[in-house]
């Protein structure tokens, strides 16, 4: 990993902390007298995430960090608080923090509170973690001075809290490493590298075919995008097993898109349009680092990660608008449009991955304009056939604070993606609603199991940074798959 984060541990012997800080709610700052006129200087109201900072007669920093209405308190609470505290004492090298027992055990507020302390240790870990990331690879700035994070708590659960919290920061971080890093050095193969990496440390099997073994599986669509780069295509699969004798309760299909830049082939995209075109790449990021959280868990249920791997680039023999390719499944597709390319590799790996007759599939994928366009950038539309399986993945939303929302497969808009030369055409005759077409091209290479399509937009990338995101790659998915799996 090419990011830097602290480090954390569990431990009530705070004593070598310059700072610390500590949760406080709404009805807590009500009843502290001693803070009341410091509060109302600096407009400090105990909401969430925000912070007042105190500095004792000992030159040690105290941190207040607000948690909201106490009935309200929750996971994602925690994180954004964890989060606030980082920012706020991120020139101090090691701090410690009571968050994770004010919201567990504190006899203030601990009725109210949804969390036992391995959550809160957990969301503690993650929000400070997230918070802290940052991307050196290619910068000679300075790193933060945080070096460790001292969580006060003790025992099995506390600790088990700090191992998951640490694994999934690490998992969001190594997803945020590849959509910050450029496309021309983040090439398929390059990919590839990274994921035999996470496949050794998490001991997962691992399968990768190269481009004379995807032509041999029918994948047309991979073909046809790749058609115009130097770089050849490859296509990988993750395999997580649960152990023992016991048969796996449920068999999981996670798919990423896996685009590592694309330009837009010979529908060039503008130079505007093609500037952040490095993060085409998020869900199949999100899919891989989901893995190592999964592993982590060891949930009862299997899982096959997929992912095909490929850039959409231009030389004298791309694709061309008016091309017809013939996917796994066997369904001719027209290409009217280069510059919708990624369904094009979903098309052939959810057609793989309805084969393998899983109990549900889901994909990721940086897919269309449109649905930020409706949802804005921090929230990921959500199209599927099955009721309970959207249940699932908005409870995992609701545990992680990835917000989705769903949005339909209206069947009298299929008619806008039929061709008169093929099965289909890979966009819509219509310019609206091109999220919706998008989903419904994708439905037509899902077979034999409920299937749900997350479209994440630009939410991939924040051109801000701001709670537990940071500016550059989000990382978003990777928490939500893994809840999602893990949860099953």
């Amino acid at each position: 990993m090419v990011s830097t984060v602290p480090t954390f541990t569990v431990s009530n012997a705070t004593a070598k902390a310059t700072a610390t800080a500590h949760g406080m709610t709404v009805e807590q700052l009500a009843k502290d007298s001693s803070l009341a006129t410091q509060a109302s200087q600096n407009g400090f109201e105990a909401k969430v995430g925000q912070t007042l900072s105190t500095t004792g007669i000992d030159g040690k920093v105290t941190v207040a960090v607000g948690l909201g209405q106490q009935d309200k308190v929750e996971a994602n609470t925690v994180r954004l608080a964890a989060a606030a505290m980082a920012r706020s004492l991120k020139f101090h090298k090691e701090i410690a923090t009571s968050l994770a027992t004010d919201v567990s055990d504190s006899l203030d507020i601990k009725d109210a509170v949804r969390l036992d302390i391995k959550d809160a240790v957990c969301a503690v870990v993650e929000g400070a973690g997230m918070a802290s990331y940052q991307f050196t690879s290619y910068t000679k700035a300075k790193p933060t001075n945080l070096k460790k994070v001292i969580i006060a708590g003790s025992g099995a659960a506390a600790k088990s809290g700090l191992s998951l919290g640490v694994t999934s920061v690490n998992a969001v971080c190594l997803a945020r490493d590849l959509v910050n890093e450029p496309g021309g050095s983040l090439t398929p193969t390059e990919f590839v590298k990274r994921a035999r990496s996470v496949a050794r440390s998490a001991g997962l099997k691992i399968t990768v075919w190269d481009g004379k073994k995807i032509e041999a599986e029918k994948m047309g669509g991979i073909m046809a995008v790749n058609q115009g780069s130097t770089h050849p295509a490859r296509f990988v699969m993750i395999n997580y097993v649960p152990t023992g004798k016991a048969k796996p309760k449920a068999s999981i299909g996670l798919v990423g898109k896996g685009v590592t830049f694309d330009s837009g082939g010979l529908s060039i995209k503008s130079g505007q349009g093609m500037m952040s075109m490095k993060i085409d790449m998020s869900g199949a990021a999100a899919v891989l680092a989901s893995m190592m959280i999964i592993a982590e868990q060891a949930p009862k249920v299997a899982v096959t990660a997929y992912m095909p791997l490929t850039d959409n680039m231009i030389n004298g023999d791309a694709f061309r608008p008016g091309d017809v390719f013939t996917a796994r499944n066997g369904k001719t597709v027209e290409v009217l449009n280069t510059d919708a390319e990624g369904r094009l590799i979903l098309a052939d790996a959810l057609s793989l991955a309805s084969e393998a007759k899983h109990d549900a599939i889901v994909d990721i994928a940086t897919l269309t304009g449109s649905v930020t366009a409706a949802l804005g950038p921090k929230i990921s539309g959500v199209m599927t056939n099955d009721d309970d399986l959207f249940a699932r993945i908005n409870a995992a939303s609701d545990n992680t604070g990835e917000k989705v929302w769903r949005l339909p497969l209206p069947e009298e808009y299929r008619k806008f993606l039929d061709s008169g030369v093929a099965d289909l055409r890979n966009i819509g005759t219509v310019s609206q609603g091109g999220a919706l077409t998008a989903g419904l091209f994708l439905s037509e290479f899902v077979s034999g199991a409920p299937w749900a399509h997350i479209d994440v937009g630009v939410g991939a990338m924040a051109d801000s940074s701001e709670g537990y995101v940071t500016k550059g790659g989000t990382g978003v998915g990777v928490r939500l798959l893994a809840d999602f799996v893990s949860s099953w």
